[in-house]
C-alpha cells in the first residue's frame, strides 16, 4: 500500500503540474487581454486630450446695449480740495462721471467753481449719450464748487427735479476737552 501511496503521490504530482502550468499560461494570457484593455484605455484617454477646445474670441461678440435713461441722478460730492461729479440712472448705475483732475486742474484750483463748471459739462457730454434728460441732484459737502455745479447741470441742457442736501451734519459732535485746572 505505501507503494501505492507513493505512485498516487507523483501521479498526483504530475497532474498538478500541468494543470500550474496551464493556469500559468491562462493567467499569462489573462494579462495580455488586460495589457490589451490598458493600451485601449489610454487610447481613449489620448483621444479625449487630444480634443481641440473652443477657441475664445473667434466667435461674434454681442454688443452691449446702450442703456437708454431718460432720467437719473446726479451726485455732486464738493470737498475743499476737489468736485467730483456722477451721473446714475434711476436704480444708481453709473452712467458718467467726471473730477477736476480728469479736466486737467491740479493743486488748489480743483476746488474752485469754474473747475466744477467744467467736470458738470464733461460728465453731461457722456451722459447724453444714453439720452439723460431729467436728473434729482443730491449734493454733499461744503466746497466753493457745490452751487456752480447745479448751476452748470441746468446750463448743459439737464432739467433738474430736485436737490437734496446729503452733507453729513454731526448732532452732538465729539466728547469735549476736559476742563483745565488752575
Amino acid at each position: 500500500m505505501t507503494e501505492d501511496k507513493k505512485q498516487e503521490n507523483t501521479e498526483e504530482k504530475k497532474i498538478e503540474t500541468p494543470e500550474i502550468e496551464e493556469n500559468v499560461s491562462a493567467d499569462v494570457k489573462i494579462e495580455d487581454m488586460d495589457l490589451g484593455l490598458a493600451e485601449e484605455d489610454s487610447k481613449e484617454k489620448k483621444e479625449k486630450k487630444v480634443k481641440p477646445k473652443p477657441a475664445k474670441g473667434k466667435g461674434k461678440k454681442k454688443r452691449k446695449e446702450k442703456k437708454i435713461a431718460p432720467s437719473g441722478r446726479a451726485y455732486i460730492k464738493a470737498t475743499y480740495n476737489n468736485t467730483i461729479v456722477s451721473l446714475t440712472d434711476q436704480n444708481g448705475d453709473v452712467l458718467s462721471w467726471s473730477n477736476a483732475g480728469i479736466c486737467g486742474f491740479k493743486g488748489p484750483k480743483k476746488a474752485t467753481p469754474y473747475a466744477a463748471q467744467t467736470i458738470v459739462k464733461q460728465a453731461v457730454e457722456k451722459a447724453k449719450n444714453y439720452g439723460l434728460k431729467e436728473v434729482v441732484v443730491f449734493v454733499k459737502g461744503v466746497g466753493t464748487g457745490r452751487e456752480s455745479a447745479v448751476r452748470a447741470l441746468n446750463a448743459n441742457g439737464l432739467n433738474i427735479l430736485s436737490i437734496k442736501d446729503l452733507t453729513p451734519i454731526p448732532h452732538n459732535g465729539c466728547r469735549p476737552k476736559k476742563p483745565r485746572r488752575v
